[in-house]
């Protein structure tokens, strides 16, 4: 998963999980709310009673009885004054029942006692629960609303933020990992960004993509160099080796170890050969103007590589579509590349073994299998059998050396894909496909 993914999915799900716990929260907090203000308001009504008692007298509500009580016309609130015992100070406030006019009914009851004339008062002030409650809902629902719509509108702001926060890390990915074909070549352009990290990472890049260009480069000189500077003294050491196998005088013992020098000396300017081709495909020293059969060609690269299949009376069957050409492609190089294939096929098969070649057409493009019945190639091998001079761990005698280093820089000069899907003692398959507009078909 993408990071602008992850933290937009973390951004909403903390705002979901505030939404859950707030909605959780939200009628204990309006209970809260409503109770605080219900006391204020119940103290505001204390303070104004006694403001007035002080100002026009207790008679003012007493009028010549022992005791005042008035109540609302729906009961929701009421206020009683009496006579209190003198010495018993009271100041609460409490959730109580009161009877009234027949009606048990539940109260937030405000009880407080007050002195005048040197006479103690009981003032009490009641509001009935019911009437508290019923703005609960409405203050929950607004206070709901209000806080969907504060999340909605920091969310789209996070969501802003983190897609120009993280933009110079998609760039970043884009410009520097993205399709990139090793070896570099276009020129590395830092991208923009007032992030330290982002900046760092950039520059770290781009200084690290340079050292892999410049280290593949001289690779690539010294590969080149070498084996062209090898050929003049393997030809003339091959030529001073002839010459001296025509010389009468020596004897066959000698005549004979000269004969391994100079197969030891054919060995070294196939390397040699090999390296140089490598170091020439790398270089982008070939021309790719051919348009082919592939058909045709693989029919010359049998015909070609016929004898050696006589020797093992190998049985080789080629289903391929005769009416598919490949087009932008170096004929020599192609030709070179399933030479190298068949001829391991051969090479690594079992005798009176077969080989099959097939071609397919998908959406993912034109894909051409080689398959063998050989001894096949361990699953932990299988990975660097393209890497030059390798040896399987199977058998030290068995190896997958130049020649399929070769496969593999024909498959990357021509942005082929090649796998392997192999078995040991039961054969290997080489898949090859060829990319989308590479291929046409002919009607």
């Amino acid at each position: 998963m993408k990071l602008s993914s992850k933290l937009i999915l973390f951004i909403t799900s903390s705002k979901l999980v505030v939404v859950l716990l707030f909605i959780v929260s939200l009628p204990f907090l309006v209970d809260g709310i409503v109770s605080e203000y219900t006391n204020y308001s119940l103290r505001r009504q204390q303070d104004k009673v006694i403001q007035i008692v002080q100002k026009k007298g207790i008679e003012h509500y007493l009028q010549g009885e022992d005791s005042y009580g008035s109540y609302t016309m729906l009961k929701e609130e009421y206020i009683a004054l009496e006579p209190a015992i003198k010495g018993l100070p009271i100041d609460t406030i409490k959730t109580a029942q009161r009877v009234v006019e027949q009606d048990t009914l539940n109260y937030r009851i405000l009880m407080h006692t007050f002195n005048f004339q040197q006479k103690p008062y009981l003032l009490e002030i009641g509001k009935t629960i019911s009437s508290i409650n019923q703005y609960n809902k409405p203050l929950q629902r607004i206070a709901l609303y209000v806080l969907m719509g504060l999340i909605a509108i920091t969310l789209l702001f996070d969501l802003l933020f983190t897609r120009i926060l993280i933009r110079p890390l998609g760039k970043i990915i884009k410009s520097k990992l993205t399709n990139r074909k090793f070896p570099f070549k276009d020129r590395f352009i830092p991208v923009e960004t007032s992030t330290y990290d982002f900046k760092y990472l950039d520059e770290s890049l781009i200084l690290l993509m340079e050292q892999i260009n410049e280290a593949f480069e001289k690779e690539r000189e010294f590969t080149a160099n070498a084996s062209h500077e090898l050929m003049t003294p393997i030809s003339i050491l091959q030529n001073k080796m002839e010459n001296l196998i025509g010389d009468e005088q020596l004897s066959d013992s000698v005549v004979i170890r000269i004969v391994e020098m100079m197969k030891t000396l054919d060995r070294l300017k196939k390397i040699s050969n090999s390296l140089l081709l490598i170091s020439r495909i790398e270089n982008e020293q070939f021309v790719k103007s051919d348009t082919l059969k592939p058909a045709e060609l693989l029919n010359e690269v049998v015909e070609e590589i016929s004898h050696r299949l006589e020797e093992k009376e190998l049985h080789i069957k080629l289903k391929l579509n005769p009416n598919l050409f490949l087009n932008g492609v170096n004929r020599d190089l192609l030709f070179q590349l399933f030479y190298n294939l068949i001829n391991n096929a051969i090479k690594y098969n079992v005798n009176k073994g077969s080989i099959i070649i097939t071609d397919q057409l998908s959406n993912s493009g034109y894909l051409i299998a080689i398959a063998d019945t050989g001894i096949g190639i361990a699953a932990e091998e299988q990975a660097f059998i393209f890497d030059r001079f390798r040896k399987t761990n199977l058998n030290k005698n068995v190896g997958y050396g130049l020649g399929l280093s070769i496969v593999k820089s024909i498959c990357l000069y021509h942005g082929i894909t090649i796998k392997v899907n192999s078995e040991v003692n039961v054969g290997s398959t080489f898949s090859l496909l060829f990319p989308a507009g590479i291929y046409t078909e002919s009607m």
